[in-house]
């Protein structure tokens, strides 16, 4: 997508210290893009190289398009510039490393908006899409406008347009901080991803809090392994400009952290009961009493700042960590302590995050819960919290994403086997992949598959376990929460379990 701002900038300004331009070829920009079908008269356009392709591939269509600049990556496949590019009127500059490069530039084009506004970037395996809404939800409440980037959307409260990865490409990353700040936000909340992080999406950006909430196994697929993907989630936490680290001390990966931050960040750690041991300069939140029951959650807070008992109608242990992380990211941010508090009991559900269904009035019905669960940490916690929050006979409906790390399948078979009374496996996301080959990695952890189920229609599956339910049961959808689209080859497909629900509870046909 070709991005647009008023004012237009040289193009000898932009790449400075990354390449020479002649004053013959210098020109005015006045939009970037990184994405050759969506191109605009005027454009600098970045030919970098992708796990697909390289953008030089598309050299005839970028050619044609009125850019008057292009930018290109050196590559295994595009060592040199292709000689096509010779007879286009359009200036070709080589920069090494351009992918990591463009964020920089972008904030040079947008005129550096995350130096006006206090932007904190939440990290983690599971937890940052609710987190990053709780700690937006809070500040706007407390009359602080703040942005919100991540999974369920980019930009003011109520006007969040559709996001397509947890964390954009560089280029909007800065667009949309640049179009927050015209808007009048002070703070912006980031998801940053693993995949946004390695790929340099929010390079440039000046974050002054980085908080984490885990780190668990996830996107072995693109990393390779475990500990690539860490490291890649490690860099938020050396990002120039950083203030202060949110850090949840439970958390392997958190306390290994800790040892390797720079002396002048401010370190602020939360985890299980407060810390007697730490060190005047770290400040510390801790979370005991913890209680969970079918109304919700109740806590005690203590930490520097003062202590409190919480409440909430948010459900999961896992959800007392996320508040912690939020309500210490809080009073880093100067909110009172008791407003913070106040703040943090009356939040509310994020959309397919434990997201409850309950019968209407006159009909008895199994509860439904439907979350984004699709890590094997992130089903072992959801079904853990069911368990404790004192519910009956279990139900969980789940499948694994094609195209993506096979190994976690037969550990979150595992999961449900051990956690769940009744499992029905079933297709999410399977791309391109053989969706019968998929459910048998799944279900070969599971010795004993007598209480499994098999179905590969998702809409089919969740009606199986609604029909066969009991009142006091519940029923678990996981995986895709609040995805409105199922991935089936190069498709995709109009699905959202919430829709599906919804038509069971209103007597849809099967």
């Amino acid at each position: 997508m070709a991005t647009m701002r008023q004012e237009s900038s040289r193009l000898s300004r932009l790449l400075e210290g990354y390449a020479d331009i002649d004053k013959a070829i210098d020109c005015d920009i006045n939009a970037l893009s990184l994405d050759s079908r969506k191109l605009e008269e005027g454009a600098l356009f970045f030919a970098c190289a992708g796990t697909r392709g390289h953008g030089l591939d598309y050299l005839d269509q970028v050619c044609q398009s009125g850019v008057v600049a292009v930018a290109w990556e050196p590559s295994d496949q595009y060592p040199f510039l292709p000689g096509s590019a010779t007879s286009a009127d359009v200036p070709f500059i080589a920069i090494d490393d351009l992918s990591q490069r463009i964020g920089f530039i972008a904030d040079r084009f947008y005129g550096h908006p995350s130096h006006d506004l206090t932007v904190i970037g939440i990290t983690g395996t599971d937890g940052k899409t609710s987190s990053s809404h709780f700690l937006a939800g809070a500040l706007n409440s407390s009359g602080r406008l703040t942005g919100l980037i991540g999974t369920l959307g980019y930009g003011l409260p109520d006007q969040l347009e559709a996001s397509t990865h947890t964390t954009p490409d560089a280029i909007n990353v800065h667009r949309l901080l640049h179009e927050m700040r015209e808007q009048g936000a002070q703070y912006v909340v980031m998801e940053v991803s693993s995949h946004g992080l390695d790929q340099g999406r929010i390079n440039g950006v000046i974050v002054k809090i980085a908080v984490l909430t885990n780190v668990s196994r996830d996107h072995i697929d693109y990393h390779g392994n475990e500990a690539s993907y860490a490291k890649a989630k490690e860099k938020l936490f050396h990002m120039p400009g950083l203030k202060c680290v949110v850090i949840n001390r439970d958390d392997a990966c958190g306390r290994q952290w800790m040892q390797t931050l720079s002396d002048d960040v401010q370190v602020v750690l939360y985890g299980m009961e407060p810390c007697s041991d730490s060190p005047d300069n770290i400040h510390d939140l801790g979370m005991a009493d913890i209680r969970l029951n079918r109304d919700g959650i109740s806590w005690h807070a203590q930490g520097s700042c003062g202590e409190a008992d919480l409440r909430n109608h948010l459900y999961g242990k896992f959800n007392v960590y996320n508040l912690a992380a939020v309500l210490a990211t809080l009073s880093e941010l100067g909110m009172p302590w008791a407003d913070a508090c106040r703040h943090i009991q009356d939040l509310d559900t994020v959309p397919g995050r434990m997201e409850f269904y309950h019968a209407p009035p006159g009909r008895t019905m199994p509860t439904v819960i439907i979350d984004f669960a699709h890590t094997p940490a992130a089903l072992e916690q959801v079904l853990v919290a069911i368990r404790e929050h004192g519910f009956g006979r279990v139900w969980c409906v789940f499948g694994c994403g094609g195209d993506r790390d096979k190994g976690k399948r037969p550990l979150m078979g595992g999961v449900a086997a051990s956690l769940a009374d009744r499992i029905v496996v079933t297709d999410d996301n399977p791309r391109t992949e053989s969706g019968d080959e998929i459910i048998n990695d799944i279900i070969s952890s599971i010795s004993n598959q007598q209480n499994v189920h098999v179905e590969r229609d998702r809409k089919k599956a969740i009606f199986l376990a609604l029909d066969s339910a009991g009142k006091n049961d519940v029923v678990l959808i996981a995986g895709k929460g609040h995805e409105d689209y199922q991935l089936m080859g190069e498709r995709k497909l109009p699905f959202s379990d919430a829709d599906v629900v919804r038509q069971w509870l209103n007597g849809g046909l099967h």
